[in-house]
């Protein structure tokens, strides 16, 4: 891959993670329960929102490996132990994001707002979707830079 694509790809690994934390720091305050509270009744007195910042430090582990992946293929180490090893942590976080949704579903009956489960239920649909989808690929790429890395040091081995 060429220098200058896996820069771009870094580049908006690192505007996903700003983008992200920007998210999570701004919708509270604009949240209809939350329009008119103080940044105090707002950030500790809503225990979904806490939640939903200890599950969002899984996002942005993941980010972080995406981009020393993406370092590492720059490098021309694609098929190194450390490309497979952050495969490997993407995939658990992942699956991580996926349990913290699943667990999440007990905050459903704690919404005072009917109209809002729904929504609700599908961000929890297409969160889960999206991790899978992201759980998937790490784990077929896995494999294959594992068998390559493996290959390839059986032949540094007999070389």
């Amino acid at each position: 891959m060429k220098k200058g694509a896996t820069i771009f790809l870094q580049v908006f690994v690192v505007l996903i993670g700003i983008g992200a934390l920007a998210f999570l720091l701004w919708e509270p305050h604009i949240e209809g329960r939350n329009a008119h509270a103080t940044v105090f009744q707002i950030y500790f007195h809503d225990p979904f929102l806490a939640y939903a910042y200890i599950a969002s430090i899984l996002l942005f582990i993941a980010l972080y490996k995406v981009f020393k992946v993406l370092g590492y293929v720059r490098q021309n180490k694609t098929f190194s132990q450390k490309t497979v090893k952050a495969l490997q942590t993407i995939k658990h976080c992942a699956m991580g994001i996926i349990g913290f949704v699943a667990v999440s579903v007990i905050f459903i009956p704690m919404s005072s707002d009917n109209d809002d489960r729904p929504a609700g239920v599908f961000m929890r649909l297409l969160i889960t979707f999206l991790c899978m989808v992201v759980a998937s690929a790490a784990v077929m790429f896995e494999q294959i830079l594992k068998d390559v890395a493996d290959i390839k040091s059986e032949n540094d081995l007999t070389a």
